[in-house]
């Protein structure tokens, strides 16, 4: 089974326009992740997905693969299904959606969730979730009560259950209140396909089809705003959706602050 890791990079992010062109380390960012995920020892070869000559021609620049894609995909996951549309690989191929702004992404963590989707051939969807840190907030930004940091449960196969923004599961026992926030599992945003799946999963619209069941439950998508509720939403269209448990979370970069907070770690490790 060939695994291609694509990463979806645009220029015009909302909240920091620019940022995979940033290269205050010498390296751009698109840089540090496309690296990062060629040392996955399951990945055969790695792409930078973008509907962006600049980012098109510094992926070129550093020696990377790269896929000039349409500007008008609503998601990251329209982007990746275009580009493998584009690299024409094989129905049984598996494609990795890995976040262009992760630059400290463990390879290993790909590595794993390759793993977990050969364990289980009847999900041909996969993704990541690791448990929040023990000593991290309990409540606010950050802990397991965030609406900006999605939870996931699973079942004893791994698969996953559920996706929310709310505190699943409820404890009901506290009353709601987190005593150990690594008990629940926060949901991080790298995701695997099988190619036929992937190919259908952009156009996946569970509300179309004549099935009461599956209209309610692709009400949930909406609910949430999180695609993957589509999912689970029609089962029987792609089967059920494995979860590979890692240690802990990467730092993503989504502000300045975030970037600036990277480039110290990078500044503190070359000085050791």
């Amino acid at each position: 089974m060939k695994v291609t890791a694509i990463i979806p990079a645009r220029f015009g992010s909302t909240r920091f326009p620019g940022k995979p062109l940033l290269c205050e380390t010498g390296r751009f960012l698109i840089q540090h992740v496309y690296e990062r995920a060629s040392r996955a020892q399951s990945v055969q070869q790695v792409v930078v997905a973008t509907d962006d000559q600049r980012i098109f021609d510094a992926v070129r620049g550093f020696g990377g693969l790269v896929e000039m894609t349409r500007e008008d995909h609503p998601s990251g996951t329209d982007r990746v299904a275009e580009c493998a549309a584009k690299l024409r690989l094989g129905s049984g191929s598996l494609v990795l959606n890995v976040q262009g702004d992760e630059p400290e992404m463990d390879p290993g963590h790909l590595d794993q969730l390759v793993a977990a989707m050969r364990r289980s051939p009847e999900c041909r969807m996969g993704t990541l979730a690791c448990p929040f840190p023990a000593d991290g907030p309990r409540e606010g930004p950050g802990s397991p009560a965030d609406p900006n940091r999605v939870k996931v449960v699973i079942d004893a196969a791994g698969q996953a259950l559920y996706f929310s923004r709310s505190l699943i599961p409820y404890p009901r026992d506290t009353h709601g209140c987190v005593d150990d926030p690594s008990r629940w599992l926060l949901h991080l945003g790298v995701y695997a396909y099988e190619m036929a799946f992937l190919q259908s999963y952009s156009g996946l619209n569970c509300a179309s089809r004549d099935d009461e069941a599956a209209t309610r439950a692709a009400a949930l998508e909406d609910a949430e705003k999180l695609e993957q509720l589509r999912a689970l939403a029609c089962r029987d269209a792609g089967g059920g959706i494995a979860v590979a448990l890692v240690d802990k979370a990467a730092p993503g970069v989504d502000t300045p602050e975030d970037y600036a907070a990277f480039l110290k770690r990078c500044r503190d490790s070359a000085g050791q």
